[in-house]
């Protein structure tokens, strides 16, 4: 849900802090005190287009942040992991900063992100629906997906069942095409990866060799000083006087002394433990002092050999590992491409098999969306006639092209409705707006807000165009939306703001000739008000006032037989 909202420097809003709960959330106010404003701020934030007319006059820049809480499987974790986004304790913060100039700054949880992205994320998070913007239920290409949804777990088996075989063929295809290109162009590859895979094998590289190089190479090279250490460790241990000599006269006399008394064998025999450590100490430095000497022709071959490998290491991978697995992959595409005629018979002959397999998942799956559109169509009537437009037609429309495989099948998907009797089926997609299509959005969206995972559904003033009965039927279709989404709403319709759980009233201030917009919570006492003057207008009476109670006090068992 969006939780917390920050807008500074925004139209005519200079600062504005607002806090939002679950469910219902129903903002009212007279016409231009900005009700449109927030909204528009919020298109911004999840990625809207953006110009600096939007910054409030005289300020440098407008600034909009916005955090959302979700569950930890909300799908907008695994898009923020996709981009590289950290997520933690649940929540997502998006922030947009538009300057007077029109230059445009997004970040994701303080990550700076492209315009793209953020709207990638924004929205799996919110929904933003207005009178004359339909965004997805308006799209024909997000149908297949809703109706997906809407079939659960069954449809989402099958399809995985497919997708596993498609990206099979998929593979196949492009080693197809790869291997039928112009000859000419894989004759250069060929000579290409031949001269890489000779250079490879000539090198002789081994795993362990860089390190063994390195090592010799830094004890050449520090020579002098290496000798130097040793010589004078060596020279203080061995010889008259020194500490090894002195450790001998030590061990003599703890032995004389634990042969008078026992108490002292431990003594006698940890320093006679030390003393032959200590003498094959020093006969391991004179040895290496024996053998140790600079060769300056050996150092410039490690040299040589070092750079070879840096230089192959440019070319084909950051560790002698990967130079090698580069060379076994290019060895098999040099074998591909050589006995290429081979390689494409066998492939073709196994995507002709996958075919078949593919074609009958495909078939399946298509009987599976055949099966829940017929039951998403019976679910969209059932909406539209407690929405008193019994009379309208819904159609699930599913066009199955075998051979022509997708990745979600083989299916098309498209809506198609009509509102009037005796006229023909349209695609959803050009039906005119008004009232009528607003009882249409709110039929779809009851039942697609169950199964979207969209975080937040904004609606604004999409009950225009109606009043009545048919304006209590929008508030208990909003109502029931916010049971499985939190729904925002801008509304003039007091039928609509009594359902409400949390009613914001939304006015014009001025101050030093300047105006803003605030945003006020109301008490149940102040929502009674304000919704008297909705029914009312300006004048308010005591029955308008009784109406209000009344309107609400319906509402409340409504919502309650709602739950």
């Amino acid at each position: 849900m969006l939780q917390e909202l920050s807008i500074r420097h925004f139209a005519i809003i200079d600062a504005l802090e607002l806090s939002f709960e679950r469910g219902l959330t129903v903002l009212t106010g007279e016409t231009g005190a900005g009700k449109s404003i927030i909204i528009d701020a919020l298109q911004l934030l999840t990625g809207g287009r953006g110009s600096g007319e939007f910054v409030r006059h005289g300020e440098k820049k407008a600034e909009i942040e916005g955090m959302f809480t979700l569950n930890e499987n909300h799908p907008c974790f695994h898009v923020c992991r996709e981009f590289g986004i950290d997520v933690e304790e649940e929540a997502v913060i998006l922030r947009r900063e538009i300057s007077a100039a029109g230059k445009s700054v997004c970040r994701v949880n303080g990550k700076m992100v492209t315009l793209s992205i953020l709207r990638e994320i924004g929205s799996r998070l919110m929904d933003i629906h207005g009178q004359h913007e339909h965004q997805e239920l308006m799209n024909a290409g997000s149908h297949l997906r809703l109706l997906d949804d809407f079939g659960g777990a069954a449809i989402q088996y099958a399809k995985e069942q497919y997708r596993n075989i498609y990206n099979r063929y998929e593979h196949l295809q492009k080693e197809i095409r790869r291997l039928s290109e112009n000859e000419q162009n894989l004759a250069h590859r060929l000579d290409l990866i031949q001269f890489q895979f000779n250079e490879i094998e000539k090198a002789e590289l081994t795993i362990g060799e860089e390190e063994k190089l390195e090592s010799e190479r830094q004890q050449l090279a520090n020579y002098e000083k290496l000798y130097a250490a040793l010589s004078e460790a060596y020279s203080a241990l061995s010889g008259d006087g020194k500490a090894l000599d002195w450790l001998g006269l030590s061990v003599n006399g703890l032995e004389s002394a634990a042969g008078i008394n026992d108490e002292y064998k431990s003594l006698y025999d940890a320093a006679a433990n030390s003393f032959y450590v200590l003498e094959d100490t020093v006969r391991d430095v004179s040895s290496i002092l024996d053998t140790l000497e600079f060769n300056p022709a050996r150092l410039n071959e490690i040299e040589s050999r070092l750079n070879e490998i840096n230089q192959l290491k440019r070319k084909y991978g950051a560790t002698i590992d990967d130079i090698l697995q580069y060379g076994h992959k290019i060895a098999e595409e040099m074998d591909q491409l050589t006995h290429r005629e081979t390689h494409v018979s066998r492939l073709q002959k196994e995507l002709m098999a996958i075919e078949v397999t593919l074609t009958a998942e495909g078939r399946e799956l298509s009987k599976l969306r055949h099966s829940y559109s017929k039951k998403l169509e019976e679910a969209i009537h059932r909406e539209l006639k407690e929405l008193y437009m019994e009379k309208t037609a819904f159609s699930v429309h599913v066009q199955s092209e075998n051979g022509q495989f997708k990745k979600d099948g083989i299916d098309q998907i498209e809506f198609y409705m009509t509102t009037n009797p005796g006229e023909p089926l349209k695609p959803l997609v050009k039906i005119a707006s008004g009232g009528e299509m607003s009882r249409v959005m709110l039929a779809m969206k009851t039942i697609f807000s169950k199964h979207q995972g969209v975080t937040s559904i904004i609606f604004d003033e999409v009950d225009t165009g109606v009043s009545g009965r048919v304006a209590q039927a929008i508030g208990e279709k909003i109502y029931k939306i916010a049971v499985y989404s939190q729904v925002l709403c801008i509304s003039h319709l007091p039928q609509v703001a009594a359902m409400a759980d949390t009613h914001l009233y939304i006015q014009k201030s001025h101050d030093r000739k300047r105006t803003s917009t605030v945003v006020t919570p109301l008490s149940e006492d102040e929502k009674a008000v304000e919704i008297g003057r909705m029914i009312s207008g300006v004048e308010m009476t005591d029955l308008t006032k009784e109406h209000a109670k009344e309107l609400l006090t319906l509402s409340a068992k409504l919502k309650n037989s709602a739950v």
